[in-house]
């Protein structure tokens, strides 16, 4: 029986419902009280347990009658605010679950990380599952956090646990709007005016979650590998999204300078309202640089088939469209 830590969160739970349409038995651990409201009825087939993996013991329970570990459980933010806690799940949170499987006999773990943790430098456009971890200013505490969780996982492969790790591109899927690239769809929807140059490399949740079943099902082990299905130009992908949500697009282009300066203000404004920044000094920096994460090792030695762009923002988009407006109907 496999066990997956955020199992109701944006990417776990489209690993939940591939694993349990593949008719395997799975446990889902989610926080005390955490809201699975938004999950669909596939995804209440599974066993449900509560757990915080920054508090390890109760991980041992929760990892009772388990094989084989999928962790996705993660705190994605750029906000400076943000950092401790960053830490404190990403790479604290990670060390409690390796100790967990090793003290348990546990065999097996697929770890999600993220390209981020593959590092950025200027000058370096293309990167690859063989790209080194350099020390960077284009480095986010987020991407830090994630670099050091993979070294926890070689940690737990040293003292003798099966591991694979997944490095996903920014994640397009259905989740919460105030959740993780949701709040993109969000900020097209509350049609706000400006927009910047910048790339992202995208993927649909789907295919992250079709990654890590082919991984269990070939039980391979000792290897990493980048899921992203391309990149494109921020104006364009917001272009996109605000045809589908039948919204208007953001006009005014702000120049590097001045986005720079609004993303400090959005911080010291969201720190006044307790609310954490969409848009940051961290985010604005890496959004600037264009890099392109190789998903050529998937395609080869997974036979992965990515969705294409067009498909999966019509699945997010129909589901925002509706979700935005079951949200103002409350």
């Amino acid at each position: 029986m496999i066990a997956i830590t955020g199992a109701n969160g944006l990417l776990g739970s489209s690993i939940l419902n591939k694993f349990i349409s593949e008719k395997i038995a799975v446990v889902g651990l989610r926080r005390v009280h955490g809201d699975i409201s938004h999950l669909d009825n596939l995804s209440r087939q599974a066993t449900w347990r509560e757990a915080d993996i920054t508090n390890s013991v109760g991980l041992a329970d929760a990892f009772r009658d388990i094989d084989t570990v999928i962790h996705t459980a993660a705190v994605v933010s750029f906000d400076p605010r943000a950092k401790e806690r960053i830490f404190q799940t990403n790479v604290i949170g990670t060390q409690n679950v390796i100790n967990t499987c090793l003290a348990l006999g546990i065999p097996r773990l697929i770890f999600i990380s993220s390209v981020a943790a593959l590092g950025r430098k200027k000058g370096v456009t293309e990167i690859n599952e063989e790209n080194k971890w350099v020390d960077s200013d284009l480095n986010s505490d987020y991407a830090k956090s994630k670099y050091l969780a993979e070294l926890e996982v070689y940690r737990g492969q040293e003292e003798g646990l099966s591991i694979a790790i997944v490095n996903p591109s920014v994640i397009l899927s259905t989740a919460r709007p105030d959740k993780s690239s949701a709040q993109l769809f969000k900020y097209v929807h509350n049609e706000r005016l400006f927009y910047s140059d910048g790339y992202l490399n995208y993927v649909d949740g789907r295919d992250v979650a079709e990654v890590v079943f082919k991984i269990y099902d070939r039980n391979i082990n000792g290897e990493k590998f980048i899921a992203n299905a391309g990149s494109i130009h921020l104006k364009d992908l917001i272009k996109k999204i605000a045809v589908r949500l039948e919204k208007k697009e953001p006009v005014i282009k702000i120049n590097p300078s001045l986005l720079v300066a609004a993303a400090w203000l959005e911080e010291k404004r969201c720190k006044l309202i307790g609310k954490e920044a969409l848009i940051s000094r961290q985010s604005v920096k890496m959004s600037a640089e264009k890099f392109m994460y190789q998903n050529q090792k998937s395609i080869h030695h997974l036979n992965m088939v990515y969705r294409p762009l067009e498909e999966t923002l019509d699945w997010c988009c129909d589901y925002y469209r509706k979700a935005f407006t079951t949200n103002k109907q409350k």
